[in-house]
């Protein structure tokens, strides 16, 4: 639920704006605080888990976003939403690092590629099938059940959470970091803000470069301070073990290009090709079932063979469908992009989880928390910035290329094109047929260089899974010990 929501809403959007009687970019915010704010709760997820004990803030998380998502589906104007939605992402910033911990001091060793899997459903399925079904909410239901959905699961979630999960001590006596948190949280707010609007307020602007210098140099004092402290935020000793640290390069790589399919797609579809929304989640529902077939599956394997290999198979397959998605055209059918995205999707099952558990597994199990949390802080920014710079890519690339092809386009003299001619003569609307064409062709140009650079980065990358570990997790024995 929580990934979900930061993919489903925006179907819903357009919309929005219309009821909300919002202008384009104001109702951007309804996403934007959403990532906002998941950034700045993420690095105090795993104290609070400490805190008050795993099950019970992972029962609390599910209960209070079931809640703040049905007063979002109440909403009555843009304030009052984007006011939900802030509420909304503190539950959804610590539900992932709860879940992810205790997964990880509850499942044995040798089984955590298995579950690992399973847990990587939500984080790998959920963007790719928020399109398909908040397509079909908004086109043929209504907008808010994007929001009214999240209840009744969240509801169940949290019972069968109090009567399944063990109990996990909690650690009473740990002083919350205060101004770590405030030097982290104040940094992924300035740098996801400047992200997430540097297209709208110009990359070069002052603002933008304040928040940039604001948010480096608040991590830097954040490692400073946390160096410093007996009780850190989050545990650097993370980074000294380098499988994780690759982990972390590698996911972020991956990741960027899972958001930037799931982006790039639907406005090649809606924008270029003209099909609804709902056609559009329809589009990507292939990619989607792929990876939630090989998912689980790419967490057996790695119980059997390690991450190494693994990896980069993955990272190969995911590289080439990259690659493939490269070749878009405005004329390409639908069963082609199917094929395209099914084996983006196919390399990115089988090399996420492996990614992600390689890393998380060579990490004590008293770090474990601070490893989680880092790995959920990493892919939401990284998400954030690898889609703001792929956006801001194609916009630039667009405008050049709208120059470039005008230029070629002589509208008088004895080299003008004789459809301009024509197109002249029949006045300013006989001009716009060949405009919508050059607009299309520009944009998928725009896009298929896109693709391009991401595929390439990708397949660049997998060198680094060669210092991911080889053979498969020791032990087997038992999980960490916990309290029932």
């Amino acid at each position: 639920m929580s990934v979900l929501d930061t993919s489903i809403v925006n179907v819903a959007i357009p919309v929005m704006q219309g009821q909300f009687g919002a202008s384009p970019d104001s109702i951007q915010w309804i996403a934007t605080a959403y990532t906002l704010c998941l950034g700045v709760v993420v690095p105090a997820s795993a104290w609070l888990g400490e805190r008050l004990g795993l099950r019970r803030t992972y029962v609390l998380a599910l209960v209070l976003f079931s809640l703040f998502s049905a007063l979002c589906g109440t909403a009555t104007d843009l304030n009052i939403m984007i006011f939900y939605r802030i509420l909304q992402a503190i539950p959804g910033g610590i539900i992932p690092v709860t879940c992810l911990t205790i997964l990880y001091r509850m499942v044995p060793p040798a089984k955590l590629g298995a579950a690992m899997g399973l847990y990587g459903l939500g984080i790998v399925f959920a963007p790719g099938v928020g399109p398909t079904l908040g397509g079909y909410l908004v086109e043929y239901v209504d907008w808010r059940l994007i929001f009214y959905i999240n209840v009744p699961i969240g509801i169940l979630g949290a019972i069968a959470a109090m009567l399944v999960l063990p109990k996990f001590p909690a650690t009473p006596g740990r002083r919350f970091d205060l101004p770590g948190f405030l030097c982290i949280g104040t940094a992924c707010f300035a740098l996801l803000l400047a992200v997430s609007e540097g297209q709208q307020w110009g990359w070069t602007s002052y603002p933008i470069l304040i928040l940039t210098a604001a948010g480096i140099n608040l991590l830097v004092l954040f490692v400073i301070i946390e160096r410093q402290v007996k009780q850190p935020l989050l545990s650097l000793h993370t980074f000294i073990y380098r499988p994780f640290v690759i982990s972390l390069i590698l996911m972020s790589i991956v990741y960027t290009g899972l958001f930037s399919s799931i982006y790039l797609i639907p406005l090649f579809l809606q924008n270029v090709q003209g099909i609804t929304p709902w056609n559009t989640g329809l589009t990507l529902m292939p990619q989607a079932l792929v990876m939630a077939v090989l998912t689980p599956i790419s967490g057996r394997l790695f119980d059997k063979i390690g991450a190494r290999y693994l990896v980069m198979l993955g990272m190969a397959i995911n590289g080439i469908g990259t690659l493939m998605l490269a070749q878009i055209n405005t004329d390409m059918s639908r069963p082609e992009i199917f094929l395209r995205l099914m084996i983006s999707g196919a390399g990115l099952s089988l090399c996420f989880m492996p990614i992600m558990t390689g890393g998380m597994s060579a990490l004590p199990s008293e770090i474990a928390s601070a490893g989680s949390g880092m790995s959920t802080l990493v892919q939401r920014v990284s998400a954030a910035i690898g889609l703001a710079a792929i956006t801001a890519l194609t916009t630039v690339q667009q405008a050049q290329l709208f120059a470039d092809r005008s230029s070629l386009l002589q509208p008088s003299g004895v080299d003008a094109d004789p459809r301009i001619i024509q197109m002249q003569s029949q006045g300013v609307g006989g001009l716009i047929p060949l405009f919508n064409e050059l607009r299309d062709k520009v944009m998928t140009e725009s896009y298929s260089n896109a693709f391009l650079l991401v595929g390439v980065c990708v397949l660049a990358a997998i060198p680094l899974a060669f210092f991911l570990p080889k053979a498969r997790p020791a032990g087997g024995g038992s999980a960490a010990p916990i309290e029932m």
